[in-house]
């Protein structure tokens, strides 16, 4: 893609713009975005805590993004450690020794400034500041220095090591209770100790000794590297194994995926650097989304973790195998049961035609609804109603894609100094703190897929500034120019983070993962409607990978993860060190499930791959809420939705019997009278079944499958499927086959 771009730095953050005028303007297409924020828009720090030599677009909402947000850091947690940044180095600690779950949410041990230990500096014990010194994919590397002493320190998820380098002096750990010292002794270079209760190796280079008394050690002949491990016990044999890669500093790491016959393979690398010994690769520990489906053999060894068990792994690197779920840009015809009672429906929504423009989230709700209403349209043969949702869509996105002189709303800017896209008007933190982009840009791109699916040259056109918002929450460049790379996406522990600084003890958080996976789903579409095979495979990537999280993590599906005492079905929000039954904005029941629910698209198929699960989960809110199965009253029509994808008879004669039932603000009656019947006709979601093709679905009813098959092609296309299935899908359209 050819982009001029040209950034002046006049009204850069801090300094509050009187007006936008032509000269500040970025024409990209026909579209066009600003380099200065709008009058009264929030602004964005002007201090990015990085070294200078540190280049490009600098992350945000990752674990660690604290780290560049403040002069040091907030609790992070790259699990199965802990750790936070202050004057003093580094306070490590074992957050998996703490677990409970009878609050009601489930709480990892505490982090604090003394951790389990301090690593520090012999000629500093006061750093002024902490900077983020380098990262790649799952891994960071903070610095400290102060004159001549400076220190570095390398960690990240999955890692049980921390990696220092340091000179000016020696590394210091103070201890925050005298360690118990069960292997080694003073004046040799490994030493197994026990703090707290909890194990760890301490690494120091051959020849060098580590000296102290009481609860501070210092490295003395150092050479400049070190290294500490959290361990999963205190036997001499596992000590001996870590040893092997003490001194294999993790330099990078990446993953790399393809998808083949319905199967996404992910190989997950690191790159060490040998200081000394003789190991090769690294330790692992693997996340449940990860072991679960992986072929790489495990140790025995595993640590606790505040998302379930992380098993070992020891080696450069490990693979997994996940199946993808296929999803539809809509459902089929057939089930509708009712064409004149659904022909009303989409009647009274296009003469709800809005005139006005919301904030980002807002209007992309907005946007997703005439993108759902598109499909249904389409799909019942009435075309007027159609087009008329879809120009309302390009009228809106046109709208937003370009600027005016003087206009302060609807349009995107660009910050040059954090390398982020913001709409404006901005919502949830979206501007000063780059929240919520992937959930608000993500409703964006579902609605510009649907429109290039009915226009294409229109989609050409427009393609340039679609793809900038996929560039600002997911760029699939490492080089990219303009944006981080994933800037929302956490590779390592599978799923998104919201929060764009993370400032908070409990680390980073996400809340609405199903709005996540309908930015996904969006990218996906919008990559097969253009042609473009690398938006629709990292599309398909983000999808599938963050979809294993959401089952692992926010629902629990198969009961493993959650702790035995924890009484709930589901957290509403995970964080980096704990999982909340809760939302940021409400305590009712129906909203701390339902926000991992909306918006229903035909893509939310996915939280039907566990019929058992969804029964058990609906049970429990309806157990719970003041009115039961009255679904007349809060979010009830979402709790309908959820339950029918494991038994749909209830929530249809509900509808039929409640035609205009209440509704969340982002669902429409047209689509809650398709989905609940589609389910009813065809059956639950066939997980077990994956295909050659990623837009499909398989239902099971009584003994009985049905296979839905999208094709965007102008040609045929054979789909097979992995029980031997078989479909010749027409051009352009949906075919469904039954058994």
């Amino acid at each position: 893609m050819r982009m001029i771009v040209l950034i002046r730095l006049v009204g850069l953050l801090g300094v509050t713009p009187v007006g936008l005028n032509a000269d500040d303007f970025i024409k990209i297409g026909p579209g066009s975005y600003t380099s200065q924020r709008p009058e009264g828009g929030e602004t964005l720090p002007g201090e990015i805590y990085k070294v200078k030599s540190l280049k490009g677009a600098t992350p945000t909402n990752q674990w660690w993004s604290s780290v560049v947000w403040e002069k040091h850091s907030q609790n992070l947690f790259p699990h199965p450690l802990a750790m936070v940044c202050h004057e003093g180095g580094m306070a490590v600690t074992y957050p998996g020794a703490g677990i409970d779950g009878r609050s009601g949410n489930i709480m990892g041990g505490g982090v604090s400034k003394g951790g389990d230990f301090v690593i520090g500096h012999s000629a500093s014990a006061n750093f002024t500041e902490t900077r983020l010194a380098g990262y790649s994919a799952w891994m960071i590397t903070t610095e400290v220095q102060e004159g001549e002493a400076k220190m570095q320190l390398t960690f990240g998820h999955g890692s049980p090591f921390v990696y220092g380098k340091i000179s000016g002096g020696n590394p210091v750990i103070r201890f925050a209770h005298k360690p118990i010292i069960w292997s080694g002794k003073q004046g040799e270079s490994v030493l197994g100790i026990t703090v707290r209760g909890n194990h760890y190796g301490i690494f120091g280079a051959s020849g060098s000794k580590w000296l102290g008394e009481e609860t501070v050690y210092e490295n003395e002949g150092s050479k400049g590297y070190f290294s500490v491990a959290l361990l999963p016990d205190k036997e001499a044999a596992t000590l001996g194994a870590f040893a092997q890669y003490a001194h294999n500093h993790v330099v990078t790491t990446k993953v790399s995926s393809s998808h083949e016959k319905g199967i996404l393979s992910s190989i997950y690398e690191v790159e060490t650097k040998k200081l000394e010994g003789k190991g090769e690769g690294t330790i692992f520990a693997l996340y449940p989304h990860q072991w679960k489906y992986t072929s790489t053999p495990l140790t025995s060894m595993s640590y606790r973790s505040v998302r379930g068990a992380m098993k070992v792994a020891r080696g450069s690197a490990f693979e997994t195998a996940v199946p993808i779920q296929g999803l539809l840009p809509m459902f089929p015809k057939e089930g509708i049961p009712d064409l004149v009672r659904m022909k009303g429906y989409l009647t009274a929504e296009a003469a709800k035609k809005k005139t006005d423009f919301g904030d980002t989230y807002w209007e992309g709700k907005h946007l997703g609804k005439l993108a759902t209403l598109s499909g249904i349209a389409e799909v019942i043969g009435e075309e007027e109603l159609r087009t008329q949702f879809v120009d309302e869509i390009k009228s809106r996105l046109e709208n937003w894609f370009t600027v005016s002189p003087g206009e302060k709303a609807p349009l995107f800017y660009y910050d040059a100094n954090w390398g982020s896209l913001i709409g404006s008007k901005p919502s949830y933190g979206s501007d000063s703190q780059l929240n919520d982009h992937h959930f608000h840009y993500g409703y964006f791109l579902r609605a510009a897929a649907e429109v290039a699916r009915f226009d294409p040259a229109w989609a050409r056109k427009w393609r340039p500034m679609v793809n900038l918002l996929i560039r600002d929450i997911a760029s699939p460049k490492k080089d990219d120019a303009l944006f981080p790379y994933l800037r929302c996406f956490d590779i390592y522990a599978g799923h998104s983070w919201a929060s764009g600084h993370a400032k908070f003890g409990d680390g980073n958080n996400q809340e609405s993962s199903s709005e996540s996976m309908n930015a996904w789903y969006g990218m996906m579409l919008w990559g097969e409607a253009i042609g473009d095979d690398v938006a629709r495979d990292l599309g398909i990537y983000l999808y599938n990978t963050e979809r294993t999280a959401v089952e692992e993590y926010w629902f629990d599906v198969s009961g493993t993860n959650f702790p035995k005492d924890f009484p709930n079905v589901a957290l509403g929000m995970i964080w980096g060190g704990k999982g909340a039954f809760a939302t940021w904005f409400s305590g009712d029941i129906d909203c701390i499930h339902g926000i991992n629910w909306l918006p229903f698209t035909p893509a939310s198929i996915y939280m039907g791959r566990f019929p058992d699960y969804v029964k058990r989960n609906h049970d429990r809110i309806v157990e719970k809420r003041e009115k039961g199965a009255d679904y007349n009253n809060g979010w009830g029509d979402l709790v309908a939705r959820f339950g029918a994808l494991n038994d749909p008879a209830p929530a249809v004669k509900y509808l039929d019997t409640t035609p205009d039932c209440s509704l969340e603000g982002g669902n429409t009656h047209a689509f809650m009278y398709h989905w609940l019947n589609t389910l009813d006709h065809f059956g639950q979601n066939d997980a077990s079944v994956t295909a050659n093709h990623p837009y499909v679905n398989v239902f099971k009813k009584g003994g009985k499958k049905t296979y839905v098959v999208y094709n965007f092609e102008e040609t045929p296309l054979t789909v097979r499927f992995s029980d031997g299935g078989v479909v010749e899908s027409k051009t352009g359209g949906l075919t469904v086959k039954s058994d």
